[in-house]
């Protein structure tokens, strides 16, 4: 994925997935969100590389090979394609001298070797009756073929592109030593001139974009320059093969829109769809001529700011200002001495296709990643594919990731967001727990030994005035003492209670049978003898590991709790709803009360807030409750209407890991 013709800069890809969206053979592979290209895939259209507005992807160059080696040799050759002049739209009549003045000493027309092979497409045309054959000078297009569509490579016509052909004209005629550079606006012709089929043809391949970049290292100043034309031979019609047609009107072949016979098509969506329908047998012409990108004018590497039909005025001016100017039996006696020349190539099949997962495979993928029903497959096209389907299948072909749904990532981190939110609000919790817990061990043992002495003398004083037939008043009074002072000795309990939380005494306890003893205690209190309790089992086991007592105080906290919410109401109904599943154990109790304000919902596990009337309660219950919950790694969660009451949820691991939590 690294060592490729076209490679990733991985500090630059943005998870925007455009490239996805443009390969044509989904040649592209997500790892950890960043879009690398695979190699053996891909089919060097350099659709990718167009597409890229971060310039995350990096093209394998010879600038530094033609520079430092080629360059430095006598006899250097440059072939440069004939849709130059849309790259440098006011500067190509001097750039045949830029290029001398870099070091080529010949400046050669790729245009040539269209004009080479233009017979042999005329051939295939007039005696082709089998099949639909498909040009092959783009290798964008025959690399997609012999990949893809190995089915169709016997479709290929076994001619080599005008660049092998004008690369082999030069080799036999100046030497085979002599190096020769491609000069384009094509990505592919880069995995062309290495094919083992057409080696040695070409030794180097430059894009305009690249040359550029040469000019300005080397200060080459186009103003300084004089206008020189292209070393023999020169090109006839074969300079139209950049634009659209230009093949079959080299060849002189008829392209009237009423020809059944022939097709012409570029552009990269339309290119796939007629491949397709040719394996599909669902074409019978008998020539397509092919071009990956909407003619070589428009190729990945034209660097022009002319936008297409600019690019193209600029090529048919050139070209309208040679043709009346050539010799055309100069033309005719070169083309006659290359007719040794070899024009003819092989293609061979190499299917990188990938199997189809199964329709089960494909479900839970989509089930994965959010899209339930038909409904919730948006085909936003987010991800670079088409439907989500499409994507389903990427990823079954591990091409693809699921964070790459955009639907999917928003939910995943809305998810993500409340989590951290909870989370948030438990720790705040749980400082302020663990603050106060060390407040109230102190504080409790400092208050407990004067309360004990105020509650042995204000007994012992009651006891002398009962004995000497004290006034009643002095009495009461000493009850009220004992009453406010045993209060308070309460309130210690509950805040040593408070501070003791996390030594877990972890054993086997049935939650159920917890709930039912403190159901049947508060049943024997006289004052709740209106309120019903109603107790759901919901499941068989209700075991569970943990520490008895205080699980117990939990449940005896939130009941006492939900019997006070109903004392005020006429329907005075409290129910229990324990069930379980393979991790947890959930028990819900609900109360038909008052319910809590909204205001006050997220500060009822604060310790010592409470709304309960002065001296009913210390506002430590439910933040003693909370600590337990969390202690036994659990949860526990409240939902209120005000005026129809309160449900407190809470859920316990059924399995507590007693090697962490056992003190």
């Amino acid at each position: 994925m690294t060592n490729g013709l076209i490679t990733t800069i991985g500090k630059r890809c943005k998870r925007c997935y455009s490239c996805i969206r443009e390969c044509p053979a989904i040649a592209i592979r997500v790892v950890n969100g960043q879009a690398f290209v695979m190699e053996e895939r891909c089919i060097s259209c350099g659709h990718c590389v167009k597409v890229c507005s971060q310039n995350a992807k990096a093209i394998k160059s010879d600038v530094d090979y033609v520079v430092t080696e080629v360059l430095k040799e006598c006899g250097a050759i440059a072939m440069v394609a004939p849709s130059f002049p849309a790259s440098f739209p006011n500067e190509y009549h001097k750039l045949v001298s830029a290029l001398r003045a870099i070091g080529f000493s010949m400046v050669t027309e790729a245009a040539f070797g269209a004009d080479l092979v233009s017979n042999l497409y005329s051939d295939y045309f007039e005696k082709n009756t089998q099949k639909t054959i498909i040009s092959s000078p783009c290798p964008a297009v025959y690399n997609f073929v012999e990949k893809y569509f190995e089915e169709l490579v016997p479709n290929l016509a076994q001619v080599v592109s005008p660049m092998i052909a004008m690369g082999r004209y030069l080799k036999n005629n100046f030497g085979a030593d002599k190096k020769v550079v491609f000069i384009g606006p094509c990505i592919a012709k880069k995995s062309e001139y290495l094919d083992t089929e057409v080696e040695n043809a070409v030794d180097a391949v430059l894009t305009f974009k690249e040359l550029k970049k040469i000019f300005r290292e080397q200060n080459i100043n186009f103003d300084e320059l004089e206008e020189t034309d292209f070393d023999k031979p020169h090109a006839y019609l074969g300079k139209s093969y950049p634009l659209v047609g230009g093949l079959l009107k080299t060849a002189n072949i008829n392209e009237d829109i009423l020809h059944k016979d022939i097709i012409v098509v570029e552009g990269r969506t339309k290119v796939t769809e007629i491949i397709e329908e040719i394996a599909n047998g669902n074409l019978k012409s008998k020539f397509v001529d092919i071009l990956f990108c909407e003619g070589c004018i428009n190729g990945p590497a034209i660097d022009s700011d002319l936008n297409y039909y600019s690019r193209r005025e600029k090529v048919v001016c050139y070209i309208n200002e040679n043709l009346n100017s050539l010799d055309k039996r100069e033309w005719q006696s070169n083309i006659f001495n290359s007719r040794d020349v070899n024009l003819k190539r092989k293609f061979t099949s190499k299917p990188q296709r990938r199997p189809m997962p199964s329709e089960e495979e494909i479900k839970e993928i989509l089930l994965r990643t959010n899209k339930l029903t038909k409904s919730d497959e948006l085909n936003c096209g987010s991800c670079g594919y088409s439907t989500c389907r499409n994507y389903a299948v990427a990823i079954a072909k591990c091409l693809a990731e699921d964070d790459m749904c955009l639907p999917y990532l928003i939910d995943k981190l809305e998810a993500a967001n409340i989590e951290i939110k909870e989370t948030h609000e438990q720790l705040n919790s749980a400082e302020k727990l663990a603050s106060i817990g060390q407040l109230a061990a102190g504080v409790a043992h400092e208050i407990n030994n004067p309360l004990g002495s105020i509650m042995l003398y204000a007994s012992m004083l009651k006891r002398k005035l009962e004995k000497s037939g004290g006034e009643n008043q002095n009495s009461e009074d000493l009850a009220l003492i004992m009453e406010e002072a045993n209060r308070c000795r309460n309130i210690v309990s509950n805040l040593l209670n408070f501070a003791r939380q996390g030594k877990l005494r972890i054993s086997t306890i049935n939650a159920a049978d917890i709930v039912k003893g403190i159901v049947s205690t508060l049943r024997l209190n006289p004052e709740y003898s209106g309120v019903t309790f109603n107790i759901n089992e919901l499941t068989e086991d209700a075991i569970i590991g943990g520490d008895g007592d205080q699980i117990k105080q939990v449940f005896i906290n939130l009941l006492v709790n939900a019997v006070e919410a109903v004392e005020s109401c006429e329907q005075k109904e409290i129910s229990v709803n324990i069930k379980r599943t393979e991790e947890f154990l959930t028990a819900e109790i609900s109360d038909s009360g008052c319910g809590i304000p909204a205001e006050n919902v997220a500060k009822i596990f604060t310790p010592f807030f409470t709304t309960k009337k002065m001296g009913k309660g210390t506002g430590l219950g439910l933040a003693i409750t909370y600590g337990i919950v969390k202690m036994h790694k659990g949860d526990i969660r409240v939902k209120s209407l005000e005026g129809k009451g309160t449900t407190f949820t809470i859920k316990f691991p059924v399995k507590l890991n007693t090697n962490v939590l056992l003190n």
